[in-house]
């Protein structure tokens, strides 16, 4: 799954010719879904105005190509808003984010995401993470409302996860929504999590997809490669300031020339300059790793 970011100019206007690259640049690679106005894409920094064009560009962009979803969730009333505005634009379901701060009883967060589902007709799925953590009889009665059809994991609570799965089942698709995910996709694939959201697909896509398919296919020696040479390293540098998992994927971007500009909103900060090195290292490593088993 394909999360883009939102692209700003100096003056910080979204500079929707960057985020169309980035879009195309993504369907183009093979990724089998895109996510606009997510986590990745600076949600919480969108106003009305600006979510509506995201979500425009993402759905002309991709043009029927792949699912295109739009993030909504935080105040309720404003969620709503934008569900209705992406069903209106296009979009072909929701990811539903968590709500703004307050950590609810679970009888609240029922309540909030059974709203936010029943506010749209589209296809809905619910995202576990931060202050929105489910028991298994919460889930169970979300999956029951017709248009959920999937549940995406940031938790990584595995005692919860076998229970979710083992319990709903085919119910629901599962989802790895974790922090780089590559990180810890073999751990979730073997629990029944057979598809995951990839930050570094937004400039490194051909990696992503070697990684899955070798994952897929046994090959643990490509998988370790992988491993070694690029994800625990990009994981290292993302755990050294926070709002990295957006501000690394820009800058990544960048590197490889994506025209997506550094620039994100505060309170996220830009990558410093020796960490930017460092990932132009990563990123050259991993497409050499790439052309030789290719070539192989």
């Amino acid at each position: 799954m394909g999360f883009p970011v939102t692209p700003f100019d100096s003056q910080e206007q979204i500079d929707e010719k960057a985020l169309h690259a980035n879009v195309q640049f993504l369907v183009e690679n093979g990724l089998d879904s895109v996510f606009v106005c997510a986590g990745s894409g600076e949600y919480q920094s969108l106003d009305i105005k600006e979510y509506g064009q995201v979500v425009s560009v993402g759905v002309a962009t991709v043009a029927g190509q792949v699912p295109v979803l739009a993030g909504a969730g935080g105040n309720i009333r404003e969620a709503v808003e934008r569900i209705q505005l992406a069903e209106k634009l296009g979009a072909d379901g929701l990811l539903l984010l968590p709500p703004y701060l307050i950590i609810p009883e679970q009888e609240g967060l029922f309540n909030y995401y059974r709203t936010l589902a029943q506010s749209t007709s589209l296809p809905v799925i619910i995202y576990q993470r931060d202050n929105a953590i489910f028991n298994l009889n919460t889930l169970e009665k979300l999956a029951n409302i017709p248009n959920v059809i999937g549940f995406k994991d940031g938790l990584g609570n595995f005692e919860l996860n076998i229970e979710f799965v083992q319990t709903i089942g085919s119910n629901l698709q599962w989802m790895n929504g974790m922090p780089l995910a590559e990180l810890t996709m073999p751990a979730y694939s073997a629990l029944g999590y057979l598809s995951y959201s990839s930050a570094i697909s937004n400039y490194i896509p051909q990696v992503s997809r070697a990684f899955y398919t070798s994952l897929l296919a046994g090959d643990q020696a490509m998988v370790s490669s992988i491993y070694e040479e690029v994800i625990l390293p990009i994981h290292r540098i993302r755990q050294l300031r926070k709002g990295y998992a957006v501000s690394l994927i820009k800058a990544g971007m960048n590197i490889v020339g994506l025209p997506v500009g550094l620039e994100v909103r505060t309170p996220l900060v830009q990558v410093e300059r020796e960490h930017y090195i460092q990932l132009e290292s990563i990123i050259k490593r991993s497409h050499d790793l790439i052309a030789v088993n290719n070539n192989g």
